[in-house]
């Protein structure tokens, strides 16, 4: 029996299910759950949103397990809990829209509590190496201008190099753009957009 492919869904509009990325989340589950052979895990990073990361949910990761108190025990498990999802799933799919030319704090959130020194990449005298392996990462990004392949579109780079940071070197972007633009900009991006999850879903 073929192990189905392990993915984590990660949401991160403030839009609720009006959400465009969203939508394009959506349209992914339908079609993972029509290829079969997939697994979904979800995190909405809005419905169930990290705070902001401070020095003292930092310094908690500085502890030895044994020697943390109550309180640091508590604050380090956000952080372990993400790690422990990260590890064990195939395939990361994150759903973000493009806000100010950036991810939504929702996600740099998780990010800060994944990207640690010595559990997903470490310092070498050749800078730092990846210790996430064998994975692949998805990005459906919806924006409501035009800004791929622009020197506007910081969103791109940023979160290719936050994944690869960590190791996962393998990272497909899906982008839905113009989606402010009018109703047939709109409909036209999405439905481009929807053609390339179905070839990527085809693909896991």
């Amino acid at each position: 029996m073929t192990t189905p492919t392990k993915v984590l869904l990660l949401n991160s509009s403030i839009l609720g299910d009006n959400g465009q990325s969203r939508g394009l989340a959506e349209h992914f589950k339908a079609q993972a759950e029509r290829r079969g052979g997939v697994t979904i895990t979800e995190r909405d990073l809005v419905a169930e949103p990290l705070p902001h990361l401070d020095g003292v949910e930092l310094g908690s990761w500085m502890v030895a397990e044994a020697e943390r108190d109550a309180g640091q025990r508590e604050l380090a498990k956000r952080s372990e809990t993400l790690l422990a999802e990260l590890f064990a799933h195939d395939v990361i799919v994150l759903a973000t829209p493009l806000y100010n030319l950036g991810i939504p704090t929702q996600l740099k959130a998780w990010f800060d509590r994944v990207l640690r020194a010595g559990r997903t990449f470490r310092y070498t005298e050749n800078g730092p190496q990846g210790l996430v392996e064998g994975k692949r990462a998805v990005v459906l990004a919806a924006r409501g201008g035009q800004y791929a392949g622009t020197e506007l579109d910081s969103q791109t780079p940023h979160m290719t190099h936050m994944l690869g940071l960590m190791g996962i070197q393998d990272v497909e972007f899906v982008y839905a753009e113009g989606l402010a633009m009018g109703d047939e900009a709109r409909e036209s991006a999405l439905g481009e957009a929807r053609q390339a999850i179905e070839a990527l879903v085809d693909r896991l």
